[in-house]
């Protein structure tokens, strides 16, 4: 084969390849992020959620990468991203890390898919820089419900400040769990969302957990992760971001899931631009649960 015909094949090869790992660095960090080909097409990022990675995207993202430059990054602390030395997961960091992938990747603008503490990020990035957000699909990601951030507020600083050292403390001194076998891990992925196929919780299992020196397994996340910031923004600078944005917003929220529907909870109000659909027989993970639809409803809004 000539030189020339490598050339020539080789745009019809990259559009065949799977997601290719890549870096970018932000605040020092080495942060992770999946590349689904098609560089002329006009650019998704796919944002996970606390505790999740980039290729839990993977079967949204096959449909979409046709018709979209797809990029799925792994938030620091998660999945192939490098964890905080200081265990900082602050949304002032992860907002920034967010900022710096748009801004590294050169984006004059782009759409977002995001889901749980990505939607927060995303939300929180679209109010800050609406300029450069086409639309925003939140999977249930606006942060915790009214009620517990004004519980949250109503506590003195010093009592924030003691908590977030106390619970950091903990973090500290927390031994990640160790499963066996890969096998165990898999299991208890079943066990946390019952809506998940056999081959659902394969994959996440599978890209969600790494090797410990000892032949055991462990999932990729930072135990960090599970202390909130002490030092958020309060409520009504948060809700100022929300009303900031002007792109349009599609809001999705599962029926059967721990969060709080922003229909119910006064929140939709802030978001003149949205429209929200909450989907019947789904979780958290609705994107998961509800595949099918939730692609129907993806493809329509995005056009």
């Amino acid at each position: 084969m000539t030189l020339r015909a490598v050339r020539t094949n080789f745009p019809r090869m990259e559009t065949q390849l799977g997601p290719t790992s890549n870096r970018f660095i932000s605040q020092r960090l080495r942060l992770n992020y999946v590349d689904w080909g098609n560089y002329g097409a006009p650019p998704l990022i796919l944002q996970h959620g606390g505790r999740d990675h980039c290729r839990s995207w993977d079967w949204v993202a096959e449909q979409l990468r046709h018709d979209w430059h797809v990029i799925c990054p792994d938030l620091r602390g998660h999945g192939d991203s490098e964890w905080s030395p200081e265990g900082h997961y602050g949304m002032d960091a992860f907002v920034y890390d967010f900022a710096q992938l748009v801004h590294t990747l050169g984006y004059e603008k782009v759409t977002i898919i995001a889901h749980s503490l990505g939607g927060n990020i995303a939300t929180r990035y679209t109010g800050l820089y609406p300029e450069k957000v086409e639309k925003l699909v939140n999977i249930e990601g606006l942060g915790p419900p009214p009620q517990i951030r004004r519980e949250m507020e109503e506590k003195s600083v010093g009592e924030r400040l003691r908590q977030w050292v106390e619970d950091k403390r903990k973090a500290s001194g927390r031994t990640p769990r160790k499963y066996a076998t890969r096998r165990d891990a898999y299991q208890r992925m079943k066990t946390e969302n019952t809506f998940l196929t056999d081959e659902q919780a394969r994959h996440l299992t599978i890209h969600g957990a790494s090797r410990n020196e000892d032949g055991t397994w462990s999932w990729k996340f930072d135990n960090y992760l599970n202390v909130w910031s002490a030092s958020d923004r309060p409520t009504d600078e948060i809700i100022a971001l929300w009303e900031a944005i002007t792109c349009p917003i599609l809001m999705l929220w599962g029926k059967d899931s721990f969060a709080s529907s922003p229909a119910s909870d006064g929140r939709m109000d802030h978001f003149p631009t949205a429209q929200l659909i909450e989907y019947e027989n789904a979780g958290h993970w609705l994107h998961h649960d509800q595949l099918d639809r939730f692609m129907g409803d993806v493809k329509t809004f995005l056009g």
